[in-house]
């Protein structure tokens, strides 16, 4: 069976460029996701980042669904210590009745980014510590089961099957198994934690109205190129700017390479260590590097399907690198188009299980 490989986008803002265009660019990279043959695309949701326009990812993943016709859509995640479980359901439901069969709905346990964005957002720290009864009452509310409030029902979610998925650590992971959810975790490393995680998240898993059977997404970076410096270039903006974040306190736009560069003769050596940190645990390389790392990785968590998140200031390279990894996979329509990508039958290791 081939491995599923699906795309999280985070709408990241570039330098130069206004956070309506990140959006627009959003719904343009989930068409040529879908001519590739991904599997999902999902959005994100950030409040007051200067560097991600995703904030509404119900909002914004109507419009992908809008705009494509096959792939499925939904949200890594919508983080529920933010929101009235009710109007998620409601969301939700609107979404699936809209776009039948084609909407997934990830949960995550995140508040804001700061004090003043968890006040704004009427939320705190502790709020993180309720995401279990949260992810209850929000089934509730598909179901028609018990519920905080009865007589209150959540239309048209009431009934629909929608599956959930619960963006998790190493911690959340015991949460995802005990509300019977699929499970998404990061670690392209194949980090001891993070296999450790995936072992007690199958054996504790409940089955639920969501989902008979555990299902292991795995997430991450991952960027492929002609050469291995190419590949790796194509991280350099991201990490550069999570340096910036740990140093400064804001979440920059995405900055060219050449640039940061640049900029990095000039840095502290707090920042540079920032920044050398961010650039690990990725997955980069050529075709065959990739392969080869991407295959090992999932011989030893059985992941079922991999989420590429992946962020560049070339949005020509980015797209390359997307199309690339989905002639090794060999995705339906992947080699068609896309310069350097090889036939199925070319690519060594391979994804196949």
């Amino acid at each position: 069976m081939t491995l599923k490989l699906s795309v999280l986008d985070r709408s990241r803002t570039r330098q130069g460029h206004d956070p309506g265009e990140a959006l627009r660019e959003t719904v343009r990279f989930a068409r040529r996701a879908e001519e590739l043959g991904y599997h999902r695309f999902w959005v994100s949701e950030h409040h007051s980042v200067p560097g991600v326009a995703g904030s509404a990812p119900t909002v914004l993943a109507a419009a992908v669904a809008a705009a494509t016709s096959r792939i499925r859509v939904g949200t890594g995640g919508v983080m529920l210590p933010n929101h009235r479980t009710l109007v998620v359901a409601e969301q939700f439901g609107v979404l699936e009745s809209l776009f039948p069969g084609r909407i997934d709905m990830g949960l995550g346990r995140s508040v804001g980014f700061t004090d003043g964005i968890r006040r704004a957002l009427g939320t705190d720290k502790e709020a993180m510590a309720d995401f279990g009864d949260q992810l209850a009452e929000l089934a509730a509310y598909f179901t028609d089961g018990p519920r905080r409030h009865p007589g209150v029902h959540a239309r048209p979610a009431e009934g629909l099957r929608v599956p959930a998925f619960v963006l998790a650590g190493d911690s959340g992971a015991d949460l995802a198994a005990s509300a019977g959810a699929a499970l998404v975790i990061g670690g392209l490393q194949g980090e001891d934690r993070t296999l450790s995680a995936i072992d007690r998240y199958r054996a504790a898993f409940r089955p639920s109205a969501w989902r008979r059977h555990p299902y292991v997404v795995l997430a991450g970076n991952v960027a492929v190129a002609g050469t291995t410096e190419a590949a790796r270039r194509l991280l350099i903006p991201e990490a550069w700017s999570l340096a910036h974040s740990r140093t400064h306190g804001v979440f920059p736009p995405l900055a060219p390479a050449e640039e940061i560069e640049t900029l990095l003769a000039g840095a502290s050596e707090r920042e540079r260590g920032f920044y050398e940190a961010g650039l690990r645990g990725h997955v980069f390389g050529t075709e065959d590097e990739v392969a080869a790392a991407l295959d090992t990785l999932i011989a030893r968590s059985g992941a079922d399907e991999l989420l590429i998140t992946t962020s560049s200031y070339d949005r020509e390279a980015l797209l390359d690198s997307y199309g690339r990894l989905a002639g090794l996979a060999g995705l339906k329509g992947s080699p068609l188009g896309v310069k350097g990508v090889r036939s199925p039958e070319h690519a060594a290791g391979g994804f196949a299980r």
